[in-house]
């Protein structure tokens, strides 16, 4: 049985201007919708995750308790549960598939939450990566239904050296000859190895490595690390990977609405309470940029974290992981100005 709920979107008109048939947009949700719709939790999903690892948060932060909120878990096109390559028939299957940007996800939960659930305002929508990067989105193209956004190692645009990170992935994967162009009748394995090979060098910091962090993982040399990645990635559809790759390196809160490419004012236009909270390490999503963003944001504030686990610092499933009680911590601060009563 599946552990999810389906909401169906019918056909969805594009930001790319394609139409992308019969949509459909996968989520769980934990706890009851009070009687004034409006204590909700969004936590969209990152990269690679779907809500399953959401539920790592879940476990581990008791400000995200469900017998207070009503927290839905969403996931993005392209996960393999929502609308993705790998689930969607002819002609947009495959390498067929349409750009699917951050505004366009954020629009289509939107109507899941409104249209689906009776959802009428957002306490809170937070997230790791790409998941923060659809906070962020949140609070632009919905300022006026969302009250607070905690993206964490995450931006408000993708920035040009993220994108050259996302195309060195990108290359190692399309490089093998059985990739096909995507159209392959099984999955490139040599593609994926390579993929998350070179992902894992930016998944962690210098020091990361130059320290042997590696072993808090249970590998006793980076080497072991590096296969794990692999595993990890075969596990994946190849073109479910590049379609969330191009969402991702197409992220802008200022291409959808009313701003026309206006990155500050869309940055203006965040009304919701705000903290940023960037890794001192992260090698995509640095502090600098989130530094940007808050000096533009009516009511933002930066928490930069220092660690030297780099992106991954805020990964659900790190053991003893002191971020997650630091993360915790800026919840119960966004949440703290509303008492909302229990779920009915």
């Amino acid at each position: 049985m599946p552990d999810h709920e389906v909401f169906e979107l019918g056909d969805v008109a594009l930001q790319s201007g394609a139409v992308l048939p019969d949509a459909r947009l996968a989520y769980r949700t934990y706890g009851m919708l009070g009687a004034g719709g409006d204590n909700v939790i969004v936590m969209p999903t990152f990269y690679t995750g779907t809500h399953r690892r959401n539920e790592g948060y879940l476990g581990r932060m008791p400000s995200l308790d469900p017998s207070r909120w009503f927290i839905v878990s969403i996931n993005m096109f392209g996960n393999g549960l929502s609308s993705s390559p790998s689930n969607t028939p002819p002609p947009f299957d495959g390498p067929r598939f349409p750009v699917v940007t951050l505004h366009d996800n954020v629009a289509c939960q939107h109507r899941l939450l409104t249209e689906g659930l009776g959802v009428k305002r957002i306490a809170l929508v937070l997230g790791w990566s790409m998941a923060g990067c659809q906070a962020y989105h949140w609070g632009a193209q919905y300022p006026d239904m969302v009250d607070a956004i905690l993206p964490f190692c995450a931006s408000a645009r993708t920035s040009p050296h993220n994108k050259v990170f996302l195309e060195g992935v990108k290359a190692a994967l399309t490089a093998d000859c059985a990739f096909e162009g995507g159209d392959y009748d099984s999955p490139p394995e040599a593609g994926l190895r390579a993929f998350g090979r070179v992902y894992a060098g930016w998944a962690f910091s210098q020091t990361f490595y130059r320290e042997r962090l590696h072993r808090e993982l249970g590998f006793e040399t980076w080497e072991e690390l590096l296969l794990d990645w692999e595993r990890d990635h075969l596990e994946w559809d190849a073109n479910d990977l590049l379609a969330k790759l191009q969402t991702w390196k197409s992220g802008d809160i200022s291409t959808g609405g009313h701003y026309r490419g206006d990155f500050e004012r869309a940055l203006a236009a965040i009304r919701a309470r705000a903290i940023l909270v960037p890794c001192t390490t992260d090698l995509y999503f640095p502090p600098e940029d989130n530094a940007l963003e808050a000096a533009r944001m009516p009511n933002a504030v930066l928490r930069p974290y220092a660690s030297p686990w780099g992106h991954c610092v805020a990964s659900p499933s790190r053991p003893r992981n002191d971020f997650i009680q630091f993360l915790d911590g800026c919840v119960s601060e966004l949440l703290g100005a509303r008492s909302p009563p229990r779920g009915s």
